[in-house]
């Protein structure tokens, strides 16, 4: 199988520690979490993904709003040039610990981060960042 994945979520998966919109949202997240953790490979999709699930039966999901498109967009660009290629929907990786680790390095230093900018999850992210991503579960 095969996680489905936007592309900023790529950034978000670097400082999980278990906190989300909700019950139903956090339990899913972790699903993913571990299936990547046990090297399933990721396919790239423009839109809602896998994370985004249990939050699509709300009446105005914001993951379906403009501004995560635009971050969808911005992290593309940021996580691409990091990996060295473009990275496109329909593009497929395999996030192994040395992956992770220049993802993470890259994402402290603000390189990868213009993304995040005026996401109500920005400060923990920096927090787990600074704390050396301390009890993140990918």
């Amino acid at each position: 199988m095969t996680v489905r994945l936007r592309a900023h979520h790529l950034l978000c998966l670097l400082t999980y520690v278990g906190k989300g919109y909700s019950a139903a949202f956090t339990a899913n997240y972790d699903k993913v979490v571990k299936r990547l953790g046990e090297g399933e490979a990721i396919l790239i999709v423009s839109g809602p993904d896998d994370i985004c699930a249990p939050m699509l039966d709300e009446p105005e999901p914001h993951c379906l709003r403009e501004g995560a498109a635009e971050r969808d967009g911005l992290a593309a660009r940021d996580v691409g040039a990091l990996l060295g290629r473009p990275l496109r929907a329909g593009d497929r990786l395999v996030l192994d610990a040395s992956s992770l680790t220049r993802m993470r390095k890259a994402f402290s230093s603000g390189l990868t981060r213009q993304a995040c900018s005026g996401c109500e999850w920005s400060d923990l992210c920096g927090a787990v960042a600074r704390s050396g991503f301390q009890d993140t579960r990918l």
